[in-house]
């Protein structure tokens, strides 16, 4: 059964950091890659940034340069280091993997940056 379990979300001023952690189960973790999603209050759901097995990453151009994905095949963990936060970073972010074709989510971890 795969799981995806987010922490380290929390309340952060502008111009602050939070590192978001992903652990996954279920799955041959390094195979795969791995996404952060956030959904903000009445907004859809958007991909932050994503690693791929290999380790290349890809980021949102509202995030680039501030954010940084990881990821630590050994410890089945997916990382979001986040900087320079503006309130509009605020939201739910979720860590996504699509394994045999389905789309597998964590329930999210709730980020709150304040002005």
């Amino acid at each position: 059964q795969v799981q995806l379990v987010e922490s380290g979300g929390g309340l952060v001023q502008a111009g602050g950091s939070l590192r978001l952690s992903c652990a996954a189960s279920g799955i041959i973790f390094s195979a795969y890659a791995m996404n952060w999603y956030r959904q903000a209050p009445g907004k859809q759901r958007e991909l932050v940034a994503t690693i791929t097995n290999g380790g290349r990453t890809n980021y949102a151009d509202s995030v680039k340069g501030r954010f940084t994905i990881s990821r630590d095949n050994a410890k089945n963990m997916v990382y979001l280091q986040m900087a320079s936060l503006k309130p509009e970073d605020t939201a739910v972010y979720y860590c996504n993997t699509k394994y045999y074709g389905i789309d597998y989510w964590g329930k999210g971890t709730l980020v709150t940056v304040s002005s």
